[in-house]
Formats: structure tokens, sequence, C-alpha cells
């Protein structure tokens, strides 16, 4: 009988570890590690005073700064509306609710290209929204205030359904306890809820960061690609692949890799403090 009972607790759904973790590293390596690898094989062509000089250049130096400022701004701004976005689909009921939750993910499915073209039309002079502002000297498209937008629309998903979860799981008690026990609306909230939803608060803003960092096709039209002004780095890899210019836009990329990674990274860390002192 405990022989079965062994037996019975050592079935996997799943096949066993070795074949499990080789499908895992085969995949890994042909989706993740080949394509990041090669990147940096085909950089080492370059001497480090060609790759100093390509990477410093003042135009793409401009590209960096246009797209981690704006993705920047966007996943601080992505994680506040966020945060009240989830909040509003976990705590309330009303009509149209499953259809707004729906919308949340449309920035998912939408094509880039559509999207940056919605927005650009929407958000232009003549558009509904862009005229308004035009009135009063306001310019949205083609500044970087636009690329900060479009960079919101498709990084909220990521914050939303990052927070949604942890909120669902939270337990009212602990709400009512604090209520009971003095504190005010503002105070329950930063004392007893923040904390919880902090470290999928940090996920979602670093999904939405780097999602912001490599966005091209939703970006490239609201941008409108002003040297020196709105040109981002994606943009200016893709100009220099449409110039044959290989190796200069492996090392544009590298350094938009390194970059990232280390971002990543860091919230990584800082996520992981978070959630031991939740614990």
């Amino acid at each position: 009988m405990e022989y079965k009972l062994k037996r019975i607790k050592r079935r996997r759904v799943i096949p066993g570890f070795p074949l499990s973790m080789g499908i895992t590293l085969a995949m890994v390596s042909m989706i993740v590690l080949i394509p990041m690898a090669s990147i940096i094989i085909c950089a080492s062509d370059l001497s480090l005073q060609e790759f100093i000089q390509i990477v410093t250049a003042k135009d793409v130096v401009s590209g960096y700064v246009v797209s981690f400022s704006c993705a920047l701004i966007a996943a601080i701004i992505n994680c506040i509306f966020g945060v009240i976005l989830a909040w509003v689909l976990v705590r309330y009921e009303f009509p149209g609710k499953r259809f707004l939750d729906g919308l949340i993910e449309l920035p998912f499915a939408l094509p880039t290209a559509v999207a940056g073209i919605s927005l650009t039309a929407l958000y232009s002079d003549q558009g509904w929204i862009g005229g308004i502002f035009a009135k009063f000297g306001i310019k949205i498209a083609y500044t970087k205030v636009g690329i900060t937008i479009a960079m919101i629309f498709i990084g909220i998903p990521f914050v939303v359904r990052a927070i949604q979860p942890v909120l669902e799981k939270f337990d009212p008690q602990y709400e009512e306890a604090a209520s009971m026990l003095g504190a005010n609306g503002s105070r329950t909230f930063f004392r007893v809820i923040f904390p919880e939803i902090l470290p999928a608060m940090l996920t979602g803003f670093g999904l939405a960061l780097a999602r912001g960092i490599g966005e091209y096709g939703s970006v490239v039209f609201i941008a409108g690609n002003i040297p020196y002004k709105t040109q981002i780095a994606p943009l200016l890899i893709m100009s220099k692949l449409e110039q044959l210019k290989y190796t200069d836009a492996t090392a544009i990329a590298l350094v938009m890799l390194v970059v990232s990674f280390l971002i990543l990274l860091l919230l990584n860390i800082i996520q992981v403090h978070a959630t031991k002192r939740t614990t």
C-alpha cells in the first residue's frame, strides 16, 4: 500500500525534470539567449573606439534621452492610474465592467502601427483632442508629450494586470481593522494596502518601462521624428539598417539592451526587498 502511495506521489502531470529542463533551456536559448548573443557578436566586429564613437554620436545620445525619459515618465503615470483602474475593477460593480476590463488588454491585441496612426490622428492639431489644445497654443503630436502618451497607451495593461490579482486576494478585514483603530482612508491605503501591492506595482512598472523603451510602431508616427527633439532610439536603429550600417545598428541596440537589463535587474532587486518587508 505504501509503495503504491509513493508511486502516486511521484507521478507528475508534465514530463520529468531532465526532459522538462532540457525543453526549457532549448526554448530559452533559441528565443532569448542566441538572439541576444548575436547582437554582442556582431558588435564585437567594431573596435572600442569605433563603438564609443557610434553610441556617443549626438543624434544617438539624443535618441537615448528621448526614449528613456519618455518611457520613465509614462511608466510612472501608468503606476498611478494603473492602481486606480485596478481598484475600480476589483472593488466596484457597475454596468459595463466586463467591457471596461476587456478594453484594458486592447493595446496587447491592437497592432502597434494601428495604435500609432490612431493616436496621431487624435492628438494632431486637426484631431479631436489635439485641435482643442492647439487653440491654446499647446502642441501634443510630434512632441515628447505625444511620445509619452503613446507609451502610456501601450504600457497601462502591464500595471493593471499586475496589481489586479493582488487586490482580488487582499482580505478586506485588514481595512476594517485599520478603520476600527482610527485610521482614515488615506492612512489605511498607504499603511495597509500599498505595501501589499508595491511588489506587483514594481513588476508592472518594470514591464511598462521596458516596453516603452523598445516601442517603435505606436510611437514612430506620433513622434514626428524631428532630429535631436523627437527621434527615438529604435528609429535610429531602423535608419541604420536601411542605410545597410548593420554594425552601427547593432552597437546602438547593444547599449539599449544593456541599459534595459540593468534597469530590470535593479527593479527586481527592489521588488525582492519590498516583498521581504511585507512578509
